[in-house]
């Protein structure tokens, strides 16, 4: 859990990161992008922790658990934020104003929850692992 929350801290300082390094404007429809982004960010990490219990059930160890886990989680998450993503883009060529602006901020936050689920959970999760070494884990 803690390696979720994290993610999604990491998720929002990067999205804000890249929104003043724009200098976009936050407003109301920029809010409810970056609540959307939240959402996806959420389901990518149930998705790959739900990946993971089913693997240990299966009577493997924790490393090959985490590692497959992580693989087959991967093709769910870019489905989703994939098919997301072409939404943000239809929605910028087709809106404008307060559209726009939540597309904008909509497909900034897919980008970014997408590395914060696949690359800084387990990155932080490998890094537990090989400190700790533990025998089972329990997600």
């Amino acid at each position: 859990g803690l390696v979720a929350d994290f993610a999604l801290i990491a998720n929002m300082v990067i999205i804000l990161g890249i929104m003043s390094m724009i200098e976009a404007t936050f407003t109301l429809p920029g809010i409810a992008g970056l609540v959307l982004t939240i959402g996806m960010a959420v389901d990518a990490n149930v998705l790959i922790f739900e990946r993971i219990r089913e693997e240990l059930k299966s009577a493997r160890g924790p490393a090959r658990a985490i590692e497959l886990g992580y693989e087959k989680a991967l093709s769910a998450i870019l489905d989703a934020n994939i098919t997301t993503f072409i939404t943000a883009v239809i929605l910028f060529a087709m809106g404008s104003g307060p559209v726009r602006g939540f597309a904008i901020t909509l497909g900034l936050g897919i980008l970014t929850s997408v590395f914060t689920a696949i690359f800084v959970t387990r990155l932080l999760i490998v890094m537990w692992f090989e400190r700790r070494r533990p025998k089972t884990i329990e997600v």
